[in-house]
């Protein structure tokens, strides 16, 4: 059976191994890649889509390029995907596709009129371009079959300056609250539930041992969190955004998940841009979100050698 997907992405690191699960994953069909800023400028994010695309050679993908700035908060970029977002990856090589004219918003409606009731929408970034398609057309989630995000956390523990949010929820809170208000019930990949579930470093040494353009890319961008010495050492890399991506393509990888109503804080010193977690049902709201908690890793790992290797 086929898996009719839509990924909007700010294309940082965790973004790319997503999209190259998704773009090599058999009974997946990428229909479209939408962008926007967030790990950094919606510019370097289109140029960091077009090079994993003609990278693992699927340049046939369209690309849709979306807000270059929140809805209503100001942005900035920080590093630690390095200053392009792909590892400080200088010698790529140039690419011959170009994004799309039509903006990012304005596709996802006329993708969402087109096959209605039959695209899955992962959404690895900020949720703006998401908010403005509702705002431009409110049926828009109605016609979406099911919206996996990465986002938000679970346990107030961020990763941000907000020291509640999680990065993609905090650039656009909100985006994120429209989002979480207008689809009837999405799923939820939280960052405290990224870092409980990385890939093992053994599984991500033989993964790359195949030398495949998708490894090599995997191996040549992750080197700024995996190499000793680098800016960010992780022993075992944290796979993120493709936790959520490998959710979306096979549910059979989810061992737990709850459902609740979650919506997002927009105010607070420190809380601004936290999902808040209704765990009684104290706010008299139906369940919204589908929080994943749990996956079988060894399962997702299968699916990164299956699509990469």
């Amino acid at each position: 059976m086929t898996t009719r997907l839509v990924i909007d992405t700010d294309a940082g690191i965790d973004d790319a191994v997503a999209l190259m699960l998704a773009l090599g994953y058999p009974g997946a069909q990428v229909e479209a890649i939408t962008t926007v800023c967030g790990n950094v400028s919606v510019d370097k994010v289109n140029a960091n889509v077009l090079t994993i695309l003609d990278a693992v050679g699927r340049t046939d993908v369209p690309v849709y390029a979306g807000a270059s700035q929140p809805l209503v908060s100001s942005w900035a970029a920080e590093p630690i995907h390095g200053l392009d977002g792909l590892g400080n990856y200088h010698d790529r090589p140039r690419v011959k596709q170009r994004v799309e004219a039509e903006h990012a918003a304005w596709a996802l409606i006329r993708l969402a009129d087109a096959y209605p009731g039959e695209l899955t929408l992962v959404a690895l970034a900020p949720h703006t371009n998401l908010a403005l398609a509702t705002r431009l057309d409110p049926t828009f989630p109605s016609k979406i079959k099911s919206l996996v995000f990465m986002g938000g956390t679970i346990t107030a523990r961020g990763n941000t300056d907000h020291i509640a949010a999680e990065w993609n929820i905090f650039c656009d809170p909100e985006a994120a609250f429209i989002t979480l208000e207008a689809f009837p019930m999405a799923q939820m990949v939280s960052w405290e539930t990224s870092l409980a579930f990385p890939l093992p470093a053994a599984e991500y040494q033989a993964l790359i041992a195949r030398r495949t353009p998708a490894t090599r890319l995997f191996e040549r961008i992750y080197g700024i969190f995996t190499s000793p010495g680098a800016e960010i050492f992780m022993r075992d890399p944290l796979l993120i955004d493709a936790l959520a991506m490998a959710a979306a393509l096979d549910p059979s990888v989810i061992t737990d998940s709850m459902q609740r109503y979650v919506t997002v804080e927009m105010h607070g010193t420190h809380s601004r841009g936290q999902t808040v977690i209704d765990h009684t049902g104290r706010l008299k709201r139906p369940a919204n979100v589908d929080i994943i908690t749990g996956f079988d890793m060894a399962r997702v790992s299968a699916m990164l050698f299956e699509s990469m290797g």
